[in-house]
C-alpha cells in the first residue's frame, strides 16, 4: 500500500472518530453547531499585555485548540485566538466530573471558549483557570500532523485556511499586507487624492496592452472584458474636474502565472491635474519609502537576502542611456528600423515580427539586458512611443515619451505617465493598436471613442501612475512569490474522483 493511500486511511479512520464524538454530544442534547453566538470579553493578547490589570480576575476568550495535555483530574490546554494564544488549567475540581470528561474528549482543533480567572503558573506562564469551557465548534477534520505538518506549497495555497492556522508566520504577512494599505491610503488622503471606484467590467479592452479576459452580459447580449487596468475612468474623472484621484482595486490579466504574476492582481493607479511625469516620480518616492518607515520602522530593508535602500533620491536615466550602459549598445545612433532588427540579430535579442520596429526593439533590449540588473530603487524614463500608447510625446525626442518604470530588485513595480491629452493624438494611436489586434496582436488595446470624446472636452495637463500593490507586499514582506502575499490565490483545480 502506498504511503498516500496509508494516510487516506488514517484520515479518515480520525475522522470516524470525530464524527463519533460528535454524535454522542448530539444525543446528549449538546450540539455544538447549535451554539449562535457567545460572548467573550478579552483576548489572549488583551490579557498577556495587562497582566498586572487582569491578575485574579475573570475573563472570557474563545480559540482554536493548538495543544492539551491530559494529567489525571487536572489537565492543560491552548487556545489559538485572532492574535494570540493563550494557556488554561483545566481541572474535575472546577468544572465538574461530567464536564471535565467531556473536556478530555476534546480534540486538536477544536473551538472552545473558555471562563475563569487569570493567573501565573509556578514557570511564570500567563494563563486562565478555567471555570467552565464550552465546545462552540467540533472540528471534524484534524490538522496536519503534530500541528506544523503543512509545508506542501501547492496545498497551503489551496487550503490557506489551514495554512493561517498552522504557519503563524503566513497570518503576519497578512496582517501586514493590510498596514501597509492603510499606510497607503492615509499617504494619499494627506497628499489630496480622493479615493474612488471605477467599473471592473468595460466594452473595451484598453488601459495598458495584454490580453483580457472575456465574459458575456446576457441581457444586453453583449461581450464584456474584465478590467486590464482603471486608467481611461480615472482620467475621465480628471476631466469631470476632479484634481486627484486615486483608485485600489483588482485588475484582471490573461496572461502568463510565475512567481511575480497572478492572473488577477491589486494595483493603484493615480492621478493628479496640473503634474508631470516628474512629480509622479516624487510622490513614488515618498510614498514606498514613507510606507516602508511607517510599517517596518526603516527605508533600509533585505529582500531575499538582498540588501535594499529606499530612503529617497531614487536614480533616474533613460532607457536607452541604461542600454548603452550595460551592453554597450546606443540607439541614439540607430535611427532606422532595420538597423534596429539588424543589432537585434547581431546581439541576439528576439523580437515579435509584429513588433519589428525600433521603439518595440529598444523595450525587448532593456527587457533582455537591463531590468535584471536593476537593484537599488531606479525610474527608467523616456520610453519609446511604440509600447507607450497613452503617453504624452517628449517635445524634443517625439520618437519617444514622457513615462518612466520603477524597478526595485531586478523587478517593475509602477509604471507612471505625463499623460497624453492630445485627443487627435490619442485617436491615431488608437488606430494603430486597432491595426496591431488585427494582425494578431492579443496584448493591442482597442478603439475606446468615448475616451476620445472626453479628451475633445478637455484634460488638463496630467501626471498619473500605477503602482502593483502585491509585489510592494511582496518586498516589505520579504515574501518570494506573489502567491505568498494573496489569501486565494489563482489554482487550477485538483482533479477529484467523486
Amino acid at each position: 500500500m502506498s504511503e498516500n493511500n496509508e494516510q487516506e486511511l488514517d484520515m479518515n479512520h480520525l475522522m470516524k472518530v470525530r464524527k463519533e464524538k460528535l454524535e454522542e454530544l448530539q444525543l446528549k442534547g449538546k450540539n455544538p453547531f447549535d451554539i449562535t453566538k457567545f460572548n467573550k470579553t478579552h483576548t489572549s493578547k488583551q490579557i498577556k499585555d495587562n497582566y498586572e490589570e487582569f491578575e485574579q480576575k475573570d475573563v472570557t476568550v474563545a480559540g482554536r485548540i493548538i495543544a492539551k495535555r491530559i494529567m489525571g483530574k487536572a489537565s492543560f490546554c491552548t487556545i489559538q485566538d485572532n492574535e494570540e494564544k493563550i494557556q488554561s488549567y483545566v481541572s474535575t475540581n472546577d468544572l465538574g466530573e461530567e464536564s471535565y470528561k467531556e473536556f478530555k474528549t476534546y480534540d486538536i482543533g477544536d473551538i472552545i471558549g473558555i471562563t475563569g480567572f487569570v493567573f501565573k503558573t509556578r514557570t511564570e506562564e500567563i494563563s486562565i483557570h478555567a471555570k467552565e469551557v464550552t465546545l462552540l465548534t467540533k472540528s471534524l477534520r484534524p490538522l496536519p500532523e503534530k500541528f506544523h505538518g503543512l509545508k506542501d506549497m501547492d496545498l497551503r495555497y489551496r487550503q490557506r485556511y489551514t495554512d493561517l492556522i498552522v504557519n503563524p508566520e503566513v497570518k503576519d504577512t497578512f496582517v501586514l499586507r493590510s498596514k501597509i494599505f492603510k499606510e497607503i491610503r492615509n499617504f494619499m488622503d494627506k497628499e489630496g487624492y480622493m479615493e474612488v471606484e471605477t467599473p471592473m467590467l468595460t466594452t473595451v479592452a484598453t488601459g495598458d496592452a495584454a490580453r483580457p479576459f472575456i465574459t458575456h452580459h446576457n441581457t444586453l447580449n453583449l461581450d464584456m472584458y474584465l478590467r486590464i487596468a482603471p486608467e481611461l475612468n480615472l482620467k475621465r474623472l480628471i476631466v469631470g474636474g476632479f484634481d486627484k484621484v486615486f483608485e485600489i482595486g483588482k485588475n484582471f490579466r490573461n496572461e502568463g502565472m510565475d512567481i511575480k504574476h497572478n492572473p488577477e492582481f491589486t494595483n493603484m493607479e493615480f492621478y493628479a491635474a496640473y503634474e508631470d511625469y516628474n512629480d509622479m516620480m516624487d510622490t513614488a518616492e515618498r510614498l514606498i519609502s514613507g510606507v516602508a518607515e511607517k510599517v517596518l520602522g526603516t527605508t533600509k530593508i533585505t529582500y531575499q537576502g538582498t540588501e535594499i535602500d529606499l530612503t529617497p533620491n531614487w536614480r533616474r536615466i533613460t532607457m536607452i542611456d541604461a542600454i548603452k550602459e550595460v551592453c554597450g549598445v546606443d540607439f541614439n545612433t540607430i535611427k532606422t528600423d532595420e538597423e534596429a532588427r539588424n543589432i537585434a540579430k547581431e546581439k541576439g535579442v528576439e523580437y515579435e515580427e509584429i513588433k519589428n520596429t525600433r521603439g518595440h526593439i529598444i523595450n525587448e533590449f532593456f527587457e533582455t539586458f537591463v531590468e535584471d540588473t536593476l537593484i537599488q530603487p531606479t525610474f527608467i524614463i523616456d520610453y519609446p512611443v511604440e509600447v507607450s500608447p497613452l503617453t504624452k510625446r517628449k517635445k524634443d525626442a517625439p520618437e519617444l515619451v514622457e513615462r518612466f518604470e520603477l524597478f526595485i530588485g531586478g523587478r517593475e513595480y509602477g509604471n507612471a505617465y505625463s499623460e497624453l491629452n492630445d485627443p487627435i493624438d490619442q485617436y491615431e494611436r488608437f488606430l494603430k493598436q486597432v491595426e496591431a489586434k488585427e494582425k494578431g496582436d492579443e496584448e493591442a488595446g482597442g478603439m475606446d471613442e468615448d475616451f476620445v470624446n472626453a479628451l475633445e472636452i478637455g484634460l488638463p495637463p496630467t501626471g498619473g501612475m500605477g503602482i502593483g500593490l502585491d509585489r510592494l507586499v511582496m518586498l516589505l514582506t520579504d515574501s518570494a512569490s506573489i502567491r505568498d502575499v494573496l489569501f486565494f490565490p489563482t489554482m487550477k483545480p485538483l482533479a477529484q474522483n467523486k
